[in-house]
């Protein structure tokens, strides 16, 4: 194992421990205070999300938005690949917070369209960042894979735990999964869209106030995309790690 990799296995570590860490008193109230809140947001937002929500995973299962773009980038050690996969993610958040701040600085109007808009440039890192890892995602079960990334990013407590076990014997998941159409028929769209549309309210919704949405904009999306980025860099290394241990078997 080279001093890099010895590196990563130690913030590997740390993050394997925060993921499976229950939340706070503070953190539980607040999911508390969020259950009120969910109750203040206008049905038409709600809308939004849960549409936008269904639309990027069934774009993601099928493949045809994303996939003729990327292919997978063999060549360079794992150091070289995370150089390029953090200039990846400084892009997107660049990106993700000029989105934010356009569509804040517009009212209830513009705000609503940062929902589509913000999940495409999620998924966009997603898919540019498992090509830089050498994950070709023209094959379903890659796309698989980022879905629980997302998941995993976007979810609190138990369902975060849940899904961490999951991505962290990730062959072992796949076995459980059905084919692609199947898949898509089983796909718990309520639950999905919630845990999202709960992990964003709060942020989101002071973005929709004309003026002062600007701001909160341009910081939300910004450490959104932040968030995303960590949480597909350390599943890949979890990956990666694993499948190098396995050949030194």
């Amino acid at each position: 194992m080279t001093t890099y990799e010895e590196q990563i296995q130690e913030e590997l570590s740390r993050w394997k421990r925060k993921m499976l860490k229950r939340s706070s008193m503070t953190g539980r109230y607040a999911k508390k205070v969020q259950g009120k809140l969910n109750e203040l947001v206008p049905n038409k937002v709600h809308e939004v999300v849960s549409t936008s929500v269904r639309n990027m995973v069934q774009a993601t299962i099928i493949g045809s938005d994303f996939t003729a773009k990327y292919r997978p980038v063999l060549e360079g050690s794992l150091e070289e690949r995370e150089t390029r996969i953090d200039e990846v993610i400084a892009k997107y958040k660049k990106t993700a917070a000029a989105e934010g701040a356009g569509t804040g600085a517009g009212g209830i109007l513009l705000g609503l369209a940062d929902f589509p808009l913000l999940l495409g440039i999620k998924m966009n890192l997603l898919f540019e960042v498992a090509s830089n890892y050498g994950f070709d995602v023209r094959d379903y079960r890659e796309r698989l894979f980022l879905l629980h990334v997302f998941q995993l990013a976007f979810s609190k407590d138990e369902k975060r735990r849940l899904v961490f076990e999951r991505v962290e014997v990730w062959e072992e998941t796949l076995d459980q999964f059905p084919n692609r159409k199947e898949y898509l028929k089983e796909v718990d769209w309520k639950t999905f869209q919630l845990e999202y549309r709960d992990y964003i309210d709060l942020p989101k919704m002071l973005q929709l106030i004309p003026g002062f949405g600007a701001i909160v904009g341009a910081t939300a999306n910004y450490r959104f995309l932040d968030l995303l980025g960590e949480t597909a860099k350390q599943c890949y290394r979890m990956r990666l790690l694993h499948e190098h241990s396995l050949q030194k078997q």
